[in-house]
């Protein structure tokens, strides 16, 4: 991607911030952050490798499953390069280009994974409300087609993000709050107006996230409507017992960020900087990481799989 020059585009940089109070303990840092890459790797290529090599998996349930592995993947390499070089390099500097670059990244892959969780909640809704016309309605042209539309929606609405960006001022040395570059740590540096740029992230984040959040909530409204119409204990358990794996992915996504929202609106003054960056870390690093588990766990199929891929006969 090119970024386009502004006046003083090769005389600034970013500093990312190393964890406060540990900057001399990368070596144990880098452990735990090399731990969580690791199982998001190992888990997503698993999950996706199950999901391909097993032709009754090929339903849309488990190729949504393995769209978010994809989307997991991508937002765990947005921010392995810079965390890399912070944690186990102690290399802090990053030039204006190649933060926008990222953060463009970051942020695309973080709105594809509110969009296929919404995919998801679309797809547990069909199959309780509708079950007899399912496989009728989430056909796998239709499933092809929302993808390609996640994709183009997420990359779209950010591609402007380091153009606009490219047009502010910014001081020589520009210290951020995290361990890599997102688009409201990075435009609060600016030292010309960044109106623009704000009016467009918040537009973005209303129109992706905000937007999802709530469509995600009125599907529940319609499956809990649905569930609750079942006469039998066990129909109703059974039903909503499909949704559990979805919801706990949604709560590891959406938690941390609302979290995050409410911080730098509210009190971000009354929090040590220790507990922001862990919010920070919570909603990038951790759901790449526990999704592919809940889904072993919660997931029958998916479960029984890895077992056998493992050579354990037991489960």
């Amino acid at each position: 991607m090119e970024i386009p020059s502004n006046n003083n585009a090769s005389s600034f940089y970013f500093i990312l911030m190393d964890l406060p109070g540990l900057e001399s303990a990368h070596c144990w840092t880098a452990i735990p952050i090399c731990l969580i890459y690791g199982l998001s790797l190992l888990g997503n290529i698993i999950i996706m490798y199950i999901v391909k090599s097993v032709p009754s998996l090929h339903t849309p349930m488990y190729l949504f499953l393995s769209m978010l592995s994809v989307a997991d993947l991508g937002l765990s390499a947005s921010t392995l390069p810079s965390m890399a070089a912070v944690f186990l390099l102690g290399q802090r500097k990053v030039g204006a280009a190649t933060c926008f670059v990222q953060l463009f990244f970051i942020h695309t892959f973080s709105v594809i994974e509110s969009a296929v969780l919404l995919a998801m909640a679309f797809d547990r809704c069909v199959a309780i409300r509708q079950p007899l016309r399912y496989a009728t309605i989430l056909t796998t042209q239709r499933i092809g087609a929302i993808g390609l539309a996640i994709v183009t929606r997420s990359a779209a609405l950010h591609l402007p993000l380091p153009v606009l960006l490219g047009r502010l001022q910014f001081q020589p040395v520009n210290a951020l709050s995290h361990s890599y570059c997102v688009h409201p740590d990075v435009v609060r540096l600016a030292r010309s107006s960044t109106l623009v740029n704000s009016g467009f992230g918040l537009f973005v984040m209303l129109s992706t996230l905000g937007t999802d959040v709530v469509l995600i909530l009125l599907s529940y409204v319609l499956i809990l409507k649905t569930v609750l119409s079942i006469a039998s204990n066990a129909g109703r358990l059974k039903a909503f017992n499909t949704c559990i794996s979805h919801i706990c992915a949604v709560l590891l996504f959406y938690t941390p960020l609302v979290s995050l929202s409410m911080i730098h609106r509210f009190g971000k003054k009354k929090l040590s900087a220790q507990v922001y960056m862990l919010l920070s870390y919570l909603h990038f690093l951790v759901p790449p990481m526990l999704n592919p588990i809940v889904y072993s766990i919660k997931t029958k199929e998916i479960r029984v799989r890895i077992l056998k891929l493992l050579h354990l006969k037991k489960f």
